[in-house]
């Protein structure tokens, strides 16, 4: 029996989606416009569809899991869980005003024509806050829309910010925000949770790597203590004595959120020849 995963074939999750079953050690060919693929050396069928087709293909059973953006389960909801953050595809869902728009709350877009491809999130942004606009559905090219008269502002994914600048507007709210998640069906047989069960673990485990990175470093023997104590590692440090009499080596795992203030620490505390390496995955 295989597990069925459905990922985006195109757009701003496809790399991040492919990339991350690569570092779970599943290998693949998705080239040549591929619709479907099977895992060589994990038991996985994986299809390519368009992002806004996966929950429906998981909910109907056609796929048993999927990779799609938190936006896209937010505006159509459907009988799939939720059950993994993934980390990557990062982006806001914002309301963007022209940057001659004096904008200063959210009352003043009532009665306004607000242009989005997310009428439904939007619509209960707007509820919620006792705010009545006129919401405009249109699927691509929404930033365009003040620009052209079609609308007073727009509702639309940001990452950088760049496209809403390059077309003169700049954003004012934040209605969401979205990262891809895993999603699954919720009639899964034993044999199949089972499998997903092994792949979240490799999941989990490369997450795990992202947000670590592994330290080496020399440091005198006298200052070793003070210097365990800034690396406290997955339990402790590893230490090896190095040929220099006086000289250990210290090896440990650092957290990504802290890396620099535990380097500049590091150095103060006399640690020197440090290196750091990314992590592939890190298993608990």
């Amino acid at each position: 029996m295989k597990l069925k995963i459905a990922l985006q074939r195109s757009g701003r999750l496809s790399d991040g989606s492919t990339g991350l079953l690569r570092k779970c050690g599943i290998g693949f060919s998705n080239g040549l416009g591929k619709l479907r693929a099977e895992a060589a050396d994990f038991p996985l069928e994986i299809f390519f569809l368009r992002d806004d087709d996966i929950p429906d293909y998981v909910a109907d059973g056609v796929a048993d899991i999927g990779i799609v953006g938190e936006n896209v389960i937010a505006e159509n909801p459907k009988a799939v869980d939720t059950i993994e953050k993934l980390g990557f595809g990062r982006c806001r869902l914002s309301l963007a005003v022209p940057k001659g728009f004096e904008y200063s709350e959210l009352s003043q877009l009532a009665g306004k024509k607000i242009a989005t491809s997310y009428p439904n999130i939007l619509r209960e942004y707007f509820a919620s806050r006792g705010v009545s606009a006129d919401i405009h559905e249109i699927s691509g090219s929404v930033e365009i829309a003040p620009s052209i008269g079609l609308a007073d502002a727009v509702c639309d994914l940001v990452s950088s910010g760049s496209t809403l600048f390059s077309n003169g507007l700049r954003e004012v709210e934040t209605v969401m925000s979205s990262e891809a998640v895993l999603i699954r069906r919720r009639d899964l047989e034993t044999e199949q949770q089972a499998i997903l069960d092994k792949l979240l673990f490799r999941i989990r485990s490369v997450k795990a790597a992202a947000q670590n990175k592994y330290i080496l470093l020399n440091a005198p023997v006298e200052r070793v203590d003070e210097i365990k104590r800034l690396l406290p590692g997955m339990r402790s440090p590893s230490m090896v004595p190095l040929a220099d009499e006086g000289w250990v080596s210290l090896h440990s795992v650092v957290s990504e959120t802290d890396f620099w203030e535990v380097v500049d620490a590091l150095k103060n505390a006399g640690a020197e020849g440090i290196l750091v390496l990314s992590i592939d995955q890190m298993i608990r």
